[in-house]
């Protein structure tokens, strides 16, 4: 087995072995466990949560795969400025709609309107 991939969290990781496998390649996804223990542990290349092939020979078109996703995520910014959940109080990223902890929709800004 070969390390095709270092993710930022396991979402990442495993979306990136749904590419390879829906591509053929036959892969697994270790360290997502650890990503719970993170503060606990140091979180470094080791212990990041990555995506590994079983077929070596099969490096090159994985690379392939996994470069064309990372180019198609370059410069992808949050779809704006974190937020504090109004119902948990739990600190999310822009991109999201909801609060991952409670299920509470994000409130949107008193200017915001669908016009």
């Amino acid at each position: 087995m070969i390390q095709v991939y270092s993710a930022e969290h396991p979402a990442e990781a495993h979306i990136v072995k749904g590419i390879l496998e829906t591509n053929g390649i036959e892969c697994q996804v270790r360290g997502d466990i650890l990503f719970a223990a993170r503060g606990e542990i140091p979180l470094s290349i080791e212990t990041a949560p990555s995506v590994w092939i079983i077929d070596e020979r099969r490096y090159r078109a994985a690379r392939d795969l996994v470069g064309r996703y990372e180019r198609a995520n370059a410069g992808k910014e949050a779809a704006g400025p974190s937020w504090l959940c109004p119902g948990c109080g739990e600190k999310l990223e822009g991109q999201f709609t909801h609060c991952w902890q409670c299920g509470h929709a994000r409130g949107f800004p008193k200017d915001f309107s669908m016009e």
